[in-house]
């Protein structure tokens, strides 16, 4: 799908040829100020939000974050959400992985060359952006604990993540709409989930007024955060997205959401059936969509601009219950003007839904009967490891067998 970017530098002039000159020779001709912010010499150190550029004002008086952002860069480039364990504790890539990074931004950008229909003149963008961000050089979305990866679950989290049922689960069954999960049924991606890259329809959209900001996700649901010392919804009162509360600590949105509809993947009853707080549509993260999220789920976003072009978005997840500790992401959202939403055609109880509880009882039904040997192999069974790389690691390893 071609995306147009406000951002990209050599706009309509990058072609396929280009594209294939050698990174290291155009990190040798880069500007000496053409990084947004200087890496520290220890690549294991994450520096704070830089908070010197101040963006304008409303007419009310609050910071503009007003426009059309997108996190599409970050699926593209596969910069994942758990950090993969050969970077170690190093929240950015050495200088050698960087330029296999950009290598393969420039083959990604190469796709959009000179060319009739689809293949009109143009660029990703994906070059320019891992070149000029300081996000191209992360290691991961994930920067809190230190190692980038995903605290443990507790004991509970744990069991009821393992006996969770989702469409995605090898050896499962399809009996009622509790055999699935609310991204299957196009309710929910989860939260902070839908805050997440994931393989598509990956744009946001911020618009302002007194008192309220609200975030248009490209998929699955809109959210309206009210500005100012608002309570927050009773507890017995929850949301897929939960109840937000927004205030600014300088330049810098914070919003705080609490009752996030809580539950597990393992209830027989429809009702106390949660999301999963990460969904595997977003590149490394836990298999099958079935981690619990309990009353006590928070999470703490930290938003803000820090350029023209630039959203650092921050957002750290409790749940004492599910956790043994928080966890904290950092991304970049990159400001695309030229950015088209998409459809998400979707819709809650969609005829994939019938179909697939249909196809389980007949499929079933015909082994007992003798008339259909068991399949020998379930093809969800690769779900069970995380099979996306990182491209700045090298070479892929070979893909799970299916």
């Amino acid at each position: 799908m071609k995306r147009q970017t406000a951002l990209r530098i050599h706009s309509r002039q990058l072609t396929s040829a280009i594209a294939a000159i050698a990174a290291a020779a155009t990190l040798a001709l880069l500007p000496a100020g053409a990084m947004a912010q200087e890496r520290p010499a220890d690549l294991t150190q994450l520096p704070p939000v830089p908070t010197d550029y101040t963006p304008e004002k409303t007419a009310w008086g609050d910071y503009d974050l007003s426009a059309t952002w997108q996190i599409e860069y970050i699926n593209n480039i596969k910069i994942v959400f758990e950090r993969p364990e050969a970077y170690g504790n190093r929240v950015y890539v050495t200088d050698e992985e960087f330029a296999r990074r950009l290598e393969f931004a420039q083959r990604q950008d190469g796709n959009f060359g000179e060319g009739e229909g689809v293949s009109a003149p143009g660029t990703e963008g994906l070059t320019a952006w891992v070149r000029d961000s300081d996000f191209g050089h992360r290691t991961s979305m994930l920067v809190s604990p230190a190692n980038g990866r995903l605290p443990p679950l507790t004991p509970k989290g744990e069991e009821l993540y393992k006996a969770g049922r989702s469409g995605w689960v090898p050896g499962q069954h399809y009996d009622w709409v509790t055999d699935f999960d609310s991204w299957d049924r196009c309710i929910s991606r989860g939260f902070p989930a839908s805050m997440f890259p994931f393989r598509y329809n990956n744009g946001i959209r911020i618009f302002q007024s007194p008192g309220y900001v609200v975030l248009a996700l490209e998929m699955l649901g809109t959210r309206v955060i009210p500005i100012g010392d608002m309570p927050h919804w009773p507890g017995n009162v929850e949301g897929w997205m939960g109840n937000s509360r927004g205030r600014w600590e300088g330049k810098t949105l914070v919003v705080e959401t609490t009752n996030i509809k809580s539950g597990d993947s393992v209830s027989q009853d429809a009702y106390a059936r949660s999301s999963s707080p990460l969904n595997m549509a977003t590149q490394a993260v836990p298999p099958f969509n079935t981690i619990p999220m309990s009353t006590q789920a928070k999470m703490v976003e930290r938003i803000t601009r820090t350029g023209e072009n630039s959203i650092v978005y921050e957002v750290t997840y409790s749940d004492p219950e599910v956790y043994t500790q928080p966890w904290t992401a950092r991304l970049e959202w990159a400001r695309d003007d030229d950015y088209e939403f998409f459809e998400y055609a979707c819709h809650e109880g969609n005829k994939a839904v019938r179909d697939y509880i249909t196809a389980s009882r007949a499929e079933r039904a015909n082994v007992a009967a003798g008339t259909k040997e068991a399949d020998a192999v379930d093809d969800r069974a690769r779900f069970a490891e995380v099979f996306d790389f990182d491209p700045a690691l090298g070479p892929r390893p070979p893909r799970p067998q299916q």
